[in-house]
């Protein structure tokens, strides 16, 4: 990488942005073939919220490098931020067909299949999130999800049960435990759950509702 581009990366990452952007744009001028000069400018407008200019961006890097792997994650995210799913799975498939195997990427495929509720293809690219990144509590607890809606209860409560112990105050977690020990007949497990959902969040209303009705039950 050139020094333009790591000067540019590191104002970018100082939250400089203008002088990021005049270190890509000497890049580029240096480099005008280098796919990754573009690709650097295209993460940098997709942060200022220029996503129409960043998507040409990355599509010039494309164009100069079909095996630029993070042009077609750049795009897929800024796909993914204005709800256009359907091109940012096709952007992110594209990315790991050509060789990207980083949990970002597998989370970002899952989460767009998640969002537009189709619980089933969304699996595997969550399942491969969690295992490439075993700290990344939020991959594997939409994993867990995915699970949950597929009625694979027993899977689903053991990672359920993982997001708990990595992160104690993931209240969503503890909530799904006590919906999966409510399903599983265990009304007193659920309700230990549903406490704890209730002592770290106090306003969670659906864990509030599942406690007072296994109470009543």
């Amino acid at each position: 990488m050139s020094d333009k581009n790591k000067m540019g990366i590191e104002a970018m990452q100082k939250g400089d942005f203008e002088k990021a952007a005049g270190f890509f744009s000497e890049a580029i001028e240096e480099n005008p073939n280098d796919a990754v000069c573009y690709v650097n400018f295209g993460n940098l407008l997709a942060a200022v919220g220029e996503p129409e200019k960043a998507i040409s961006f990355f599509e010039k890097a494309i164009g100069l490098d079909e095996e630029a792997t993070t042009a077609y994650y750049g795009a897929g995210s800024v796909y993914y931020d204005q709800e256009r799913y359907e091109q940012a799975k096709n952007m992110f498939v594209k990315a790991i067909q050509k060789g990207m195997d980083n949990s970002d990427v597998y989370f970002m495929l899952g989460m767009s299949y998640v969002v537009t509720e189709q619980p089933l293809p969304a699996l595997p690219y969550l399942q491969r999130a969690a295992e490439l990144n075993e700290e990344d509590t939020e991959a594997r607890f939409q994993y867990a999800l995915c699970l949950a809606q597929q009625d694979a209860l027993d899977e689903a409560i053991k990672q359920f049960g993982i997001v708990a112990e990595k992160d104690p105050e993931h209240a969503d977690a503890f909530y799904n435990l006590g919906v999966g020990y409510a399903f599983k007949e265990k009304p007193e497990k659920a309700l230990q759950m549903l406490e704890r959902a209730l002592e770290i969040q106090p306003g969670h209303a659906m864990a509030a509702n599942l406690k007072q009705l296994l109470q009543e039950m």
